[in-house]
């Protein structure tokens, strides 16, 4: 029975099973895949195709209706989250899909999600229920236009060059920060500033409507705005600023043409603010060149200011020089027949013309110049005066050599045979050691400064086979040397030309067995030279040091660079040997700027030649595009050297007057001129000084002159006698020759004039001088001789105040040849103060010298002692009828009267007769009359007889 019941039931459950599976037997379906639209300010998804789900199980009640839909994940694995489906309609299977929260089109413009769709089974409690398959979604979220433009830059600034219309000057941008591109495009943009020469396209690029002017406007000053496609406008406008620059040229900026430069600064920068524009023009290679011309300025340049001899010695230069082209005198009269050019120092230019100017030298002088050591100097200009620079079409185009120096010496028992000659722009020396035996060497240097026209200066020292060349105090090796091979030799016999040379031996027709016909020279001269010729000196033995050469020649002017550490990368300077021309060469133009402000002048003479020395800058470049590349016109301008402070020279210590016994003058040893004198040298300059203290206006600063005391180096003194010149046969002025000669100084005695030169202190030059000294011959003093005295330094540029020394002669009675001198002692006697003021600035001897003894000449004593008396009475009777006058005038008398004392008679002759005859005191018969009444005219009223009468009676004295 039990087993019944089972049976029973489990067929009834199998039934129940059976009929329900029968009821839901589908599952629902959707569409595979949905598009779906979204806007951000909504929620619901707009999808396509629209999302219904279906079961075959339709019509039945549960199993054929949709009871929800399922969302899932999506790749990115975020869609479930953001978005949720629910059903419309059961019995349809319409669903929705919307979004939990507010999307943004900026932060994802694009979901992805699954959803799946679930039957609602078989009961109220979607028992048995089935589900879709998963159908992915796409949704995009539509943008909004939220956002308004922004501007990246609230300002803009450019700058153009005037005269010119660009089609873009400055480019604005705005950016919207919506997703979408409807919305976050800007369409267009526009210039909200009015009456402004600008315009503004979509992009945001402005240009100028007008070509601009600085003189009208240098700054445009206008604001901007934006517009997306939604038509929102930016949030802020933006700022434009145009600045207008002057329009570009391609050039040097802050050239400035003249340039002073005050002696004594140093080195001072040409080019202190210049630089170089090449408006944007994209170069590598830029090369400078400053250029210097100072071919004016002496011989080239600006060199010590003292004669020749005395920079040598200054230098410490070898002396035994021989000049051999000396000024023209009768012991050097082989220069007397060369054309000469006026110097701006104190050196002889000779000319010489290729043909008929040549110096033969001596055989005296030339005997004294033998040996192969020797040092050859001389100053040169190619080509003579007034000549253009050589151009490099025309240099060497003589086919002649020119010959400079030629001469044969004599060697002990050779000879020996060389020549200075320039072909072109070659220098060359052609040595012959031994013209018997050795073979002949030339020595060849490629030289611009033999041909460029300018004075320069030669030192060739030649110590065999050693042969070293200077120029301008620069060293120079030489370029090429070789053996001429076979010449024919010169003849054996010791001579020297300048400015050419002899032609060959086989060449001389009249010449027989190598000896000159009796009496005649046939020499025919070949290789003239053709240019000019200064300083040419010859010295026998060791050569010159490099040091002595340079500091005897070298420019103490020229260009230079300030400071070679601040050299950018890639710059390269370079000065030639003169320092007259400068080349800056460079591949960067901030670094080529900088450069071009370190050149510099410098001058290290004291006291510099003062002038205008032109200067010009030459500029190259080289651009990656060479059709289109700069091109630079040359800048000139001039450096101008100021004067310098002169030296003030000044003598003094030495009075106007000069009084000494004859006697002494007629010593061995005479009389010293200048024993007191002082020599100051000073330099006077203008400062301004602040006026303190002054009241009621004018102005308030004032200059004054200060003089700073300086040691300097005189060159030359002179002592001249003024009148005239020195009789030689009872005068002479003489001087300590040995101090002369330990000093190294040089002196030229002659009747007209003692002249002392050479470079040297001022204590030397004192020591000189004072040793000067005035002699006379036995019986040939005079009444007065003046002298005067100046000296000079840098070669007689600057001068001293003249200083004049009157000599004045005391004669006793054995000198006298003239009775005046009685009646000038008797006035001595009778107004003892009347020459008080002339006797000051004498230097008086001792007035017991003056005293004399009556000596031979007893008669001609006689004869003046009773004029004397006679004189005396005749003054006595004048007093004493004086004073009856007056008393004043009594008092007067007998004050004479009291001087005179006949116990002991002497007479006393006046020493400054002389200067009463420049007062106007003539011993001529003419014109008496119209002294006596100026003189009457200036006596007082109470002695005017008396004064008329001893005045008369000098008269008469001295036409006796």
């Amino acid at each position: 029975m039990d087993r019944m019941n089972f049976l029973s039931f489990f067929l009834l459950c199998l039934t129940s099973v059976a009929s329900s599976n029968k009821a839901n037997k589908h599952k629902p379906w959707i569409e595979t895949e949905y598009q779906g639209i979204v806007m951000e300010n909504d929620n619901t998804v707009l999808l396509n195709p629209p999302l219904f789900a279906l079961d075959k199980d339709a019509p039945l009640h549960y199993a054929g209706e949709i009871c929800g839909f399922r969302v899932h994940n999506g790749p990115s694995g975020s869609g479930s989250v953001q978005f949720e489906a629910v059903v419309l309609d059961r019995s349809t299977g319409e669903g929705l899909v919307r979004s939990k929260e507010p999307l943004d089109c900026e932060s994802q413009r694009e979901h992805s999600f699954t959803i799946q769709a679930y039957d609602c089974g078989e009961g109220p409690d979607s028992v048995n229920s089935k589900k879709s398959h998963k159908a992915t979604v796409h949704v995009r979220v539509n943008d909004v236009n939220e956002f308004s433009p922004v501007f990246v830059e609230r300002r803009y600034e450019a700058s153009v060059p005037e005269g010119r219309l660009f089609d873009r000057i400055v480019r604005v941008e705005a950016l919207d920060a919506d997703c979408s591109p409807q919305y976050s495009q800007i369409c267009f943009y526009d210039i909200i500033t009015p009456n402004v020469p600008f315009a503004i396209d979509n992009d945001g690029n402005i240009k100028n409507t007008e070509p601009l002017d600085t003189k009208r406007q240098r700054v445009h000053t206008f604001w901007v705005t934006a517009f997306d496609c939604g038509k929102n406008r930016a949030q802020a406008d933006a700022q434009v600023v145009v600045t207008v620059k002057p329009s570009c040229k391609p050039g040097w900026i802050g050239w400035a043409k003249r340039v002073e430069y005050t002696p004594g600064s140093g080195s001072i920068p040409l080019f202190p603010s210049l630089h170089l524009e090449t408006c944007e023009e994209t170069v590598w290679n830029i090369q400078a060149t400053v250029e210097l011309q100072t071919g004016h300025i002496g011989k080239g340049c600006d060199r010590d200011s003292y004669s020749d001899r005395s920079v040598r010695r200054l230098c410490g230069a070898v002396r035994g020089e021989v000049d051999l082209l000396p000024p023209p005198s009768p012991a050097a009269n082989w220069t007397s027949a060369l054309p000469t050019l006026p110097s701006s120092d104190s050196s002889l230019v000779f000319s010489f013309n290729g043909s008929t100017h040549v110096a033969v030298v001596p055989d005296s002088v030339v005997s004294a110049l033998s040996g192969d050591h020797f040092t050859l100097q001389l100053w040169i200009r190619r080509g003579g005066a007034n000549i253009q620079p050589t151009t490099p079409q025309t240099r060497g185009s003589r086919k002649e050599e020119e010959t400079i120096v030629c001469s044969t010496v004599k060697n002990d028992d050779s000879f020996s045979h060389y020549s200075l000659s320039v072909h072109g722009c070659r220098l060359s020396l052609f040595y012959w050691p031994d013209v018997s035996a050795a073979r002949p060497v030339k020595f060849l240097w490629k030289l611009e400064q033999v041909c460029d026209s300018e004075w320069h200066h030669l030192s060739l020292s030649v110590q065999f086979p050693s042969v070293t060349l200077y120029v301008d105090g620069v060293t120079f090796d030489p370029a090429l040397i070789h053996d001429n091979g076979a010449i024919p030799n010169p003849l054996p016999r010791q001579r020297m030309l300048i400015g050419a040379c002899w032609e060959p031996e086989e060449k001389q027709k009249e010449i027989v067995n190598n000896t000159i016909p009796e009496g005649k020279d046939s020499v025919r001269y070949v290789g003239g030279y053709h240019g000019l010729l200064s300083g040419v000196t010859l010295r026998p033995g060791s050569v010159e040091p490099h040091s002595v050469v340079e500091c005897l020649y070298a420019c103490r002017e020229g260009l230079d660079f300030g400071d070679l550490e601040t050299l950018g990368s890639g710059m390269k300077v370079h000065v030639n040997p003169s320092q007259s021309v400068l080349v800056l060469e460079g591949d960067d133009i901030e670094s080529f700027n900088r450069a071009v402000q370190q050149v510099t002048y410098r001058n290290s003479l004291r006291f510099a030649t003062p002038g205008v020395r032109p200067l010009k800058l030459t500029t190259s470049l080289r651009c990656f595009n060479e059709e289109s590349c700069l091109s630079l016109k040359q800048l000139e301008g001039y450096l101008v050297v100021l004067q310098p402070d002169a030296p003030q020279i000044s003598l003094s210590g030495v009075g106007p007057h000069l009084a000494r016994p004859a006697p002494e003058f007629e010593a061995p040893q005479g009389v010293a001129l200048f024993l007191e004198l002082r020599i100051v040298c000073s330099l006077s300059h203008a400062v301004n000084t602040a006026a303190q203290g002054m009241e009621g206006g004018g102005e308030e600063r004032f200059k004054a002159l200060m003089s700073d005391a300086v040691a300097h180096t005189l060159d030359g003194c002179e002592v001249q006698p003024l009148g005239e010149e020195l009789n030689p046969e009872r005068e002479e002025l003489l001087v300590d020759m040995e101090l002369v000669r330990e000093r190294g100084l040089e002196i030229i005695n002659t009747t007209a004039y003692i002249a002392i030169t050479g470079a040297e202190s001022i204590s030397v030059y004192e020591d000189v001088l004072r040793s000067v000294r005035y002699r006379l011959a036995k019986g040939s003093a005079r009444f007065e001789r003046r002298f005067r005295l100046s000296c000079s330094e840098m070669n007689g540029r600057y001068t001293s105040n003249e200083l004049t020394l009157e000599v004045n002669f005391l004669h006793s009675l054995d000198s006298l040849y003239h009775p005046s001198h009685l009646l000038a002692s008797q006035q001595q006697f009778l107004h003892p103060s009347h020459h008080a003021g002339e006797l000051s600035g004498h230097i008086l001897p001792n007035p017991h010298r003056n005293s004399v003894v009556p000596g031979a000449a007893t008669v001609i004593i006689m004869v003046c002692v009773g004029f004397l008396v006679v004189m005396v009475i005749l003054g006595v009777f004048r007093i004493r009828s004086i004073h009856r006058r007056g008393e004043g005038a009594g008092d007067g008398a007998k004050e004479g009267g009291n001087q005179w004392d006949d116990s002991a008679l002497t007479i006393i002759v006046n020493p400054m007769e002389s200067y009463e005859s420049r007062m106007g005191i003539s011993a001529d018969t003419e014109g008496e009359g119209e002294e006596e009444e100026e003189e009457a005219a200036e006596s007082p009223e109470d002695a005017s007889d008396d004064q008329r009468i001893i005045k008369k009676e000098a008269k008469d004295a001295r036409r006796y």
